[in-house]
């Protein structure tokens, strides 16, 4: 099993559960090994040398080799360059069961892909959902949100304001103010120093900041490598366009950010239309955004389209040739499709009508697709096109 996603998600904390659950299922501790190698004393280390944490393990307990399949916790592995072979040959000779883990997406769909020949499982690993938020503090609710009462509905708009400012990242739970962002901006720099500019060498990492601060303060804005290509030369930054796009594949791979191209089946449209770039938790947007603004829609937007990928959707943005835009179009399999346009607020007439008139544009050219407004406003709306369904923030994102 590869156990993958961005740093201080809970990978960690994930292995241990399960190393937990087999302990209570009657599994002997001496059958159960963890073993980190971000550990510091480990730093230099190579594949030639792994060999040596399976031979120290079995020399302490010889009457598991080859009688009893043993469980190995390997956390952040890919710190190890080569892990890939060595892993391969565990499952070949030993009797093992392989907990890999790290904060690569090419853990699972480059190296363990190739390297396992499809023996592998993933367990993706995101910050909190909102219903994991709302788990984690003890306020889940217990029922359907249309059976709540009133005064519950009113708690869980304020519990997902909440969410939407401060993000979903386990240990950024009750932390508020400066010190909030001080400690997801750690993150951020982790990131990018240990998965980023030291893994793949980065060149000039003073563009890469640059990037970074960008994607991350413009949640759901549209990027280009070409217009961010001449906005660093404007600023006496020179650095070619091919490395730009390596970097954003980089983020891309750490679980910074994600993107989001144009729904179209031509290649080569989809490869010059900008892409829209989106953080890995709504709460780093108020660490990197300059506005001054709450950027509520943003943050809303961001929630959205990660719940999407969490339920394994296929996910673009229309465009139509007037320039109207719809946020996202979900692709499900059993090829159902929701086109979904994400509002904060609903109550403003002149924004209503123009995010309904996108919506029910590109819904007309797409008639298999189920238009959707995903909004803050919880109370419902009258006079809506036919078709068009309205679904509260709090209900569509607890509806799992």
């Amino acid at each position: 099993m590869a156990v993958i996603g961005p740093r201080r998600a809970g990978k960690t904390t994930f292995l241990w559960q399960i190393l937990s659950d087999r302990l209570a299922s009657g599994t002997e501790r001496e059958g159960l090994l963890y073993f980190n190698f971000e550990d510091e004393r480990l730093a230099g280390m190579t594949a030639s040398d792994l060999h040596l944490v399976i031979e120290e393990y079995y020399r302490l307990h010889p009457e598991w080799r080859d009688r009893r399949r043993v469980a190995l916790f390997l956390d952040e592995v890919q710190a190890v360059p080569g892990w890939e072979t060595f892993a391969r040959r565990l499952l070949d000779t030993e009797k093992v069961e392989l907990f890999l883990s790290g904060s690569s997406a090419r853990l699972l769909s480059r190296e363990v892909a190739t390297s396992m020949r499809g023996r592998a499982k993933e367990a993706l690993v995101y910050p909190f959902s909102f219903r994991e938020f709302l788990r984690h503090c003890g306020r889940e609710p217990n029922r359907p949100v249309e059976r709540l009462p009133k005064a519950a509905r009113s708690a869980l708009a304020k519990d997902l304001h909440e969410y939407l400012m401060g993000g979903g990242y386990p240990e950024a739970q009750g932390v508020t103010g400066r010190d909030l962002f001080d400690l997801l901006r750690g993150y951020v720099d982790t990131a990018m120093l240990r998965d980023v500019v030291e893994r793949h060498a980065v060149s000039h990492p003073l563009a890469l900041r640059w990037m970074v601060r960008h994607l991350l303060g413009n949640a759901g804005g549209s990027f280009s490598v070409n217009r961010l290509e001449k906005d660093l030369r404007s600023q006496g930054v020179r650095v070619a366009r091919d490395t730009l796009h390596d970097y954003l594949a980089h983020l891309e791979d750490a679980f910074l950010v994600r993107t989001v191209s144009i729904a179209t089946e031509s290649e080569r449209r989809r490869m010059t239309n900008p892409r829209k770039a989106y953080p890995i938790d709504p709460g780093l947007i108020p660490v990197f955004d300059r506005s001054g603004k709450a950027n509520l829609g943003h943050a809303l937007e961001t929630a959205v389209i990660l719940e999407l990928e969490r339920r394994g959707a296929e996910i673009t943005y229309v465009r139509t040739p007037a320039g109207l835009e719809v946020d996202f179009l979900a692709r499900w399999q059993g090829r159902e499709q929701d086109l979904i346009q994400v509002c904060a607020d609903l109550d403003d007439p002149s924004v209503r009508e123009r995010e309904l008139r996108s919506l029910m544009e590109v819904s007309g050219t797409n008639r298999r697709a189920r238009p959707l407004v995903i909004s803050l406003t919880p109370e419902p709306l009258r006079n809506l096109p036919d078709g068009v369904t309205v679904r509260w923030a709090a209900d569509w994102l607890l509806d799992t």
